[in-house]
């Protein structure tokens, strides 16, 4: 409360009014004493506050919102004149003031301060636009990026002939990602609908969304950093296979699909208990766990994301030394391996979820609006399309992949009476290491694809997770491990 010399009123107990028209009703019949000046009743969008008298601090309990505390008090002063006193060096204000900063917790302050470090609510406002416009662009984002590993999982786990150790990998990588997507997109168009039906703040707090649903928010925000850290995972799985793959022929051996599983569906588990059970602790009062990315508790999520991130990172940079290596035992031109090396980086990046370390980065809201939009729409663009990127290129433009939905498009024209569509051979660009069988050969695949027709249609989605083996048939020759590096380079 204020420190005030005069006697305050604590009005916890009073009514919480949600619009003007209640407010005015509750103290229509009040009579103001003559005896003393007071402040009239009024409303100030959020909450009313009663007639007070002159020289008085009063007080109410926080309104449930997003980042502030409940448990806290607003704050409002009626002068010795019987005015309500307005905010410290503005204007005065007919309506007067209503001190809310108590109400939020100190990560909201923090940001409130960087927001307006500049001075200038102008410039504030701008920030303000660009996350809007940020979102929308997450919304189109994280739609394309849907669709698009839906697709891919289909047609993974459609054709027999893309089954294999690190299409499962990758399966599961989409898989986590799909989720995470489906989340995301749920939370913002949900607040989108709200945010569009609701023209104050009253309107607002009173429809009913996730965000106003207890316990179905936070639930929601859990799966949602589940699905985010059991991504990471799994990209940091995609980082040491192929690391492994190319550089150590040791590991060349039975594929640790369990030990995989354990890492990357089974180790999230932990982490986000740990930090879903210490962040209610620390803003149970808060609506929605409002602001908890900005807690440091969210770092037992982050810390370990962040370390998979610089892993992939150091496995990239290694992959490319092998790359060039091999390029110049070739004798390839110096033209030719920089081109090769850059083609094989930035395939690998979105991969390795290297482009996350952006969003990872504090949010240079105390800079200009200029470079917060760049920060911003840089950032959101690549994690939002970041799904798209990965189905694009190690699907849809992976030469395994064309030619299996080749071969099926012939076999369904060649059923129509097209008998002359021809089977084109795939691009130089496979845009990821191949995708062909380990663990089997072509042909065997092809004879036994009439056999297994009726136990694919009843165990389509075991069969989708698993590789396909032929025991009458000896495994085939591992390839070597540069061979890898040289499909993503072609």
């Amino acid at each position: 409360m204020i420190s005030t010399s005069s006697p305050s009123i604590d009005a916890s107990q009073l009514l919480l009014n949600t619009t003007l028209d209640s407010c005015a009703l509750k103290y229509d019949e009040f009579v103001i004493p003559s005896t003393v000046p007071y402040c009239n009743w009024t409303w100030d969008n959020i909450l009313c506050w009663p007639p007070t008298p002159a020289g008085t601090a009063i007080r109410q309990r926080c309104p449930p919102a997003h980042g502030i505390d409940t448990t806290k008090f607003a704050e409002r002063r009626c002068s010795a004149e019987g005015r309500w006193e307005g905010k410290p060096g503005s204007t005065l204000n007919s309506l007067g003031w209503t001190n809310y900063t108590p109400c939020y917790s100190p990560e909201v302050i923090q940001l409130f301060r960087k927001l307006y470090a500049g001075g200038s609510n102008d410039e504030a406002d701008i920030k303000i636009v660009i996350a809007e416009r940020t979102r929308t662009l997450e919304i189109v984002g994280f739609s394309l990026s849907l669709t698009a590993l839906i697709v891919s999982l289909v047609i993974f786990c459609r054709f027999r002939s893309l089954r294999n150790n690190r299409t499962r990998i990758h399966k599961n990588l989409f898989v986590a990602m799909v989720i995470q997507v489906i989340i995301r997109l749920t939370l913002y168009i949900d607040q989108a609908i709200i945010r569009s039906g609701s023209k104050g703040y009253g309107n607002e707090s009173s429809r009913h969304g996730i965000d106003n649903t207890p316990y179905l928010c936070e639930a929601s925000y859990i799966l949602l950093e589940y699905a985010r850290t059991c991504m990471f995972m799994w990209m940091f799985i995609e980082g040491l296979y192929l690391h492994n793959v190319v550089t150590v022929t040791v590991f060349q051996g039975r594929f640790p699909h369990t030990l995989y599983a354990m890492l990357g569906w089974g180790g999230p588990v932990a982490l986000t208990a740990i930090w879903a059970v210490t962040t209610a602790q620390y803003v149970g009062q808060q609506k929605c766990w409002w602001g908890y990315n900005l807690t440091p508790y969210y770092w037992i999520l982050e810390g370990p994301r962040l370390a998979v991130v610089l892993l992939n990172f150091i496995f990239l940079l290694n992959i490319i030394r092998v790359l060039i290596v091999k390029l110049r035992q070739s004798h390839t031109s110096d033209v030719e391996q920089v081109r090769k090396a850059v083609r094989a980086a930035v395939v690998l990046v979105p991969l390795l979820g290297i482009t996350n370390i952006l969003n990872m980065t504090e949010a240079p809201l105390h800079r200009t609006a200029l470079e917060f939009a760049l920060w911003s729409y840089v950032t959101h663009f690549l994690t939002s399309f970041q799904g798209l990127f990965i189905a694009l290129l190690y699907c849809f433009l992976n030469g395994e992949v064309r030619i299996a939905l080749m071969k099926s498009l012939s076999v369904y024209l060649s059923i129509r009476g097209h008998h002359d569509w021809p089977v084109r051979r795939p691009s130089m660009f496979s845009a990821a290491y191949g995708t062909a069988p380990e663990t089997e050969a072509p042909n065997v695949v092809e004879s036994n694809r009439s056999k297994n027709t009726r136990t694919d249609s009843k165990n389509w989605i075991t069969l989708c997770f698993k590789v396909q083996k032929d025991p009458s048939q000896p495994a085939p020759e591992p390839a070597p491990p540069e061979s890898v590096i040289f499909d993503i380079s072609d």
